[in-house]
């Protein structure tokens, strides 16, 4: 039996590019230049404040942490322009390695579930760019909560059957996705697609992109499991 039934991803920052689509979408009522890198690390710093609280749907957490962020920025979004986030999401890309990397592991046969921090109908907008459909779905609406509290896995452990150890869970945040998923007993593959610094998590494997990934994957369900 293969040692690798399920792959679970994060979405946002790992496939798709949310860090061009916050950067694109509030970049217009900001002074040039924009450093994108530097207006994520603020966004996911409110984010992670606003989401720590009772839980509210994305797209009021989108709204709040932009018009927070925009205050703090000196730029308020004028009137009529509080969603602009939640309104753009549907226009972000997926990375260029995103789609042939997913299709190469359902080739194989992997299972593929995406656990993302956002509302139902947001996630539907971005599967079409994934190049596949994945198996399950599991948002923040599904378990009113948000990453890194369980509840993403506790919700998919309960609708895939499927255990941490035969699980690979796949993301671009420490904080969110490897910190958790390693406490719960899961194998993880951080994205590092910043060439961040790896602290706070140790994940099982650490790649540039998902280019590598299928082969990762492989390792990993060969490998016995005192080398895991």
């Amino acid at each position: 039996m293969p040692r690798v039934d399920w792959i679970t991803f994060d979405c946002y920052g790992t496939l798709i590019d949310w860090e061009g689509g916050v950067a694109e979408a509030l970049a217009p009522f900001l002074l040039p230049p924009v450093d994108r890198g530097v207006l994520a690390a603020q966004y996911i710093a409110l984010e992670a404040e606003t989401e720590g609280g009772a839980y509210r749907p994305y797209r009021d957490v989108l709204v709040e942490t932009s018009r927070e962020l925009m205050v703090r920025l000196g730029s308020p979004l004028p009137p009529g322009q509080e969603h602009v986030l939640p309104d753009s999401l549907p226009g972000w890309v997926a990375f260029p390695d995103v789609p042939d990397a997913l299709r190469a592991l359902r080739r194989v046969g992997y299972r593929l579930a995406i656990l993302s921090n956002v509302d139902r109908d947001l996630l539907a907008t971005s599967v079409p760019r994934l190049g596949i459909t994945p198996d399950l779905l599991v948002t923040a609406e599904d378990c009113r909560s948000y990453k890194p509290r369980p509840g993403h896995w506790t919700y998919f452990q309960a609708r895939s059957s499927a255990s941490p150890a035969r699980t690979v869970h796949v993301g671009a945040s420490l904080y969110h996705d490897m910190a958790p998923a390693e406490a719960l007993g899961y194998r993880t593959v951080f994205i590092n697609r910043r060439e961040q610094p790896v602290q706070g998590a140790r994940p099982t494997r650490v790649l540039p992109d998902l280019t590598g990934l299928p082969d990762a994957i492989a390792e990993l369900a060969r490998a016995p499991e005192s080398a895991r």
